[in-house]
């Protein structure tokens, strides 16, 4: 079995730099050259092979714990010695020991479990998605996830480009606006207005709102076709959304920030809290996880969304495009979130060429070994802001 020799982790610099505007405040990628908001990089060396996996920390700014400094400390001082000398197919192994010396951080797991579903990819000449029971979906449709803004009419015009020139059918609103939920309401009337009735909308305050908040909103867009209402309240108040989702008129409620973990998973089911799980490779600690958490949806009939940006970052938005594939269709709600890895924002300055590009809306799953997604390794060392070798 191949063993790892090595580990390579880098903090990345990115093409260019993107800010967003959420509820939580200003969503941003930093300045060229600082390490706050920038990905890190992780590559496993086992007998000739180097698998890769990428995360981007969101925070600061949003609701994850981790910082690239925590996440890229986390590989270097704890995880990677632990990997030396190991299988890369011993994954589960690898994060039982992990749990005992340094219990939870999912970013910087996934940075790693990326990594070795690419290495072990490779090593049995298998793409991804064959590694998590094959291949249910051949084209990942797109959603586009439309920015607060001043202005009204700011996120009516970035609607408008999604559906027009992206071809993108679903669209999902960030919410939480100064103005409160009446203002959200109205940018939504907004969007629907211009796009009209077939356009897929779902809506993201991102925890802004209260119970009643959310209830009162539900009852004011009821009739506009709302897709489903993410996250509408504090993550820790389960009742909250068992409340939201009671009065809710059939509209489905999701939980983000509430889902971290297959624990967390099976609280929102257990009291029947939620309709959607939304996953996300980074804050799930995986693939192989966000995937565990994707049967248990399937279980308990709950139906699942796929977040994440994967701003500038071809290797992550494989990841999300692999575990996109690998579900069944019935239990996906929307499209995936990872538009800004696939050249949307900006390219990403770790490839020769971006292979993942997006086409009447969808984006091809790919069917080469691993993730399928060719790291130049002149392009790590030129963009590298920090790095370090564990041997």
């Amino acid at each position: 079995m191949p063993k790892i020799e090595r580990v390579e982790v880098s903090i990345t610099e990115l093409s260019t730099r993107l800010q967003r505007k959420l509820s939580s405040g200003a969503a941003d990628t930093g300045p060229a050259g600082a390490p706050l908001g920038k990905p890190v990089l992780v590559r496993i060396f086992s007998d000739g092979i180097i698998g890769s996996g990428q995360i981007r920390p969101v925070s600061p700014g949003h609701f994850s714990a981790e910082s690239v400094h925590s996440v890229f400390s986390a590989v270097r001082d704890y995880y990677a010695p632990m990997m030396i000398g190991r299988s890369i197919f011993d994954i589960d192994q690898l994060w039982s020991d992990f749990d005992r010396i340094l219990p939870a951080n999912p970013n910087a797991r996934a940075a790693i479990d990326c990594a070795l579903h690419d290495a072990v990819g490779q090593a049995l000449g298998a793409p991804v998605h064959q590694l998590l029971g094959g291949m249910c979906q051949e084209r990942v449709p797109m959603e586009w996830s439309i920015s607060m803004a001043d202005d009204p009419s700011a996120m009516v015009d970035d609607a408008l480009h999604a559906i027009g020139e992206l071809k993108v059918s679903a669209l999902c609103l960030k919410a939480g606006s100064p103005g409160g939920w009446q203002e959200d309401a109205r940018n939504f009337e907004a969007v629907r207005t211009a796009v009209g009735p077939d356009v897929t909308i779902a809506i993201d305050p991102n925890t802004a709102w209260t119970v009643a908040e959310t209830i009162r909103l539900i009852e004011r867009l009821v009739d506009l076709n709302v897709e489903y209402i993410e996250q509408p309240i504090n993550r820790f108040d389960i009742p909250g959304l068992r409340q939201i989702r009671s009065a809710s008129h059939g509209v489905p409620i999701a939980a983000d920030e509430s889902l971290f973990t297959r624990r967390d998973a099976y609280d929102l089911a257990r009291q029947e809290a939620v309709d959607i799980l939304c996953l996300k490779i980074y804050k799930m600690g995986g693939i192989r996880e966000a995937k565990r958490i994707a049967d248990f949806a399937a279980t308990t009939n709950l139906h699942v969304t796929l977040g994440g940006l994967a701003i500038q970052s071809q290797l992550e938005a494989a990841s999300s495009a692999h575990l996109f594939s690998s579900i069944p269709g019935s239990l996906l709600m929307s499209g995936a979130e990872f538009l800004f890895g696939v050249g949307l924002g900006g390219t990403d300055p770790l490839v020769d060429e971006m292979s993942l590009v997006v086409k009447d809306g969808h984006v091809d799953v790919p069917t080469t070994p691993g993730l399928g997604i060719k790291i130049s390794s002149a392009a790590v060392a030129r963009c590298a802001i920090v790095s370090d070798v564990i041997s």
